[in-house]
C-alpha cells in the first residue's frame, strides 16, 4: 500500500506539482507503481485471485490513459513511457 508521502512524491516527479493529481502522466505513474507492488505480491501469493483481478483492472486503466495520451499528445506519451520504462 502506498503512503501519502509516496503518492505526493510520485505526483511531484511526474506531475507539475504535488497537488496536481489529475494529470494523465501522474496517474499513469501512480498506476505503474501500484501494478509493480501487486505483481510482487502475486509472485508470493499465487492463489490470491481478488488481487489478480485488481491488477488486471489497473493494467486496463493504465492502458486506456496511455491510449488517450497517445491520441492527444504523442510527445507527452513518449516522455512518460521512457520515464517509467514501460516498453522493452
Amino acid at each position: 500500500m502506498l503512503t501519502a508521502e509516496q503518492k505526493s512524491e510520485i505526483f511531484k516527479v511526474h506531475g507539475k506539482s504535488e497537488t496536481n493529481t489529475g494529470l494523465s502522466e501522474s496517474q499513469v505513474a501512480l498506476f505503474s507503481t501500484r501494478i509493480n507492488d501487486l505483481t510482487q505480491h502475486l509472485k508470493t501469493n499465487k492463489k490470491d485471485f481478488s488481487t489478480q483481478r485488481a491488477l488486471l483492472k489497473l493494467v486496463g486503466k493504465r492502458r486506456r490513459l496511455l491510449d488517450y495520451l497517445k491520441d492527444t499528445d504523442i510527445q507527452r506519451y513518449r516522455n512518460i513511457v521512457k520515464a517509467l520504462n514501460l516498453r522493452k
